[in-house]
């Protein structure tokens, strides 16, 4: 037998990461299925990275200073306690290398985002699913999944593919009840769309603790998911060992200059918000008259469950819509294979959706 290079533990054990389908049909394509931005990117921030595309032969800024510096103008934040990445998921990986060995534990919700998964197993480290509760992740069954090997909690908030979320009194329970030596984790990727009035995105959290880090990203209401664009919001501590851990020039200048556009452009950002949540309601709305189940959810899209019947399957939605050029996300790397996941996008798409699950249902 051939004696060649392998991987650490738990290296083989991950299943690579799918993101959702986009389709090369002839007719007109409708991808409601990544959670992308409805309204697209401001024309400021394409402005601004056509404008940096003249600096190409200049290495950018290592230490991302004006981006990390209109993040905490924007949010209120300090600036030496912001530390940007390539996309939230960098940020996340390098949190999970820093942080988790191998026979460590990482807790996250059954169905939360599939990345703390995968960060987990490629340290060697063992992910453990806590159950749920109604799709909303559940403090008491997290807190009991805690052991003495644990080293990170992972919270989206709200949470992907669900769309739920904890309010922030159990929000400020689940970090009340974790040893200081656990990391907590709030992974607010969708905070921008969230209007209930208990929910708290994290901040104050972060700042009057040692153990909470807070991640963002610039993909979903800045519109700038090809430009892989996040940032976190952690205790002076965390920051130095992230920075000791990310590659030098990770981000690009015309992507810091288009994320510094993005955030300032308020007007923008407002009305992707504003869409999201007119469609978000209608769909809602109308695809639960439809007889599907619809979880309710606070981010830029929406948890549907079918019967599971024959012909009323999730798989056999989605395939159908396909074939009317309308992509969904199934979900049962998340453990619901009786369910997809729709996007609110644009009114032509959101209309084109309607109509599909109309026929697929027989309704038309």
């Amino acid at each position: 037998m051939s004696v060649r290079p392998e991987p650490g533990p738990g290296i083989l054990s991950i299943k690579p990461y799918v993101g959702g389908k986009g389709g090369h049909l002839a007719g007109k394509v409708y991808k409601l299925s990544s959670n992308e931005s409805a309204l697209g990117p401001s024309a400021a921030a394409l402005d601004a990275y056509q404008r940096a595309a003249a600096t190409m032969s200049v290495y950018p800024d290592g230490s991302h200073l004006a981006l990390r510096r209109a993040i905490a103008e924007r949010y209120g934040l300090d600036v030496a306690r912001i530390v940007c990445g390539a996309g939230s998921d960098e940020i996340l990986a390098h949190l999970a290398h820093a942080y988790l060995r191998p026979g460590d534990e990482a807790v996250y919700s059954a169905h939360g985002f599939t990345i703390y998964r995968l960060v987990t197993l490629a340290q060697g480290a063992t992910p453990v699913a806590a159950p749920e509760r109604e799709m909303t992740a559940d403090v008491d069954a997290l807190l009991a999944a805690v052991t003495p090997r644990t080293r990170i909690v992972f919270l989206a908030n709200p949470n992907n593919p669900t769309g739920t979320y904890l309010p922030g009194d159990e929000l400020r329970r689940l970090h009340a009840g974790l040893r200081p030596d656990v990391l907590l984790v709030i992974d607010a990727a969708y905070a921008e769309y969230v209007r209930a009035n208990d929910y708290e995105v994290g901040n104050e959290l972060v700042a009057n603790a040692q153990n909470v880090v807070m991640t963002r990203t610039f993909s979903k209401v800045y519109a700038l998911a090809a430009l892989r664009l996040g940032w976190a919001f952690c205790p002076a501590h965390v920051v130095d060992v992230v920075n000791r851990l990310r590659l030098p020039f990770n981000l690009t200048t015309p992507t810091m200059e288009a994320g510094i556009a993005a955030i300032g452009d308020v007007a923008h950002a407002d009305a992707s918000i504003a869409h999201n949540e007119l469609w978000r309601a209608r769909l809602a709305q109308r695809i639960a008259a439809l007889g599907i189940d619809v979880t309710p959810g606070v981010a830029n899209f929406l948890l549907l469950g079918f019967s599971g019947g024959p012909g009323r399957t999730a798989a056999e939605a989605e395939a159908f819509l396909i074939t009317r050029g309308v992509y969904l996300r199934g979900v049962g790397d998340y453990g619901l294979a009786d369910h997809l996941r729709i996007t609110v996008a644009s009114e032509e798409a959101n209309l084109a959706a309607l109509s599909g699950l109309e026929a697929f249902l027989g309704q038309a």
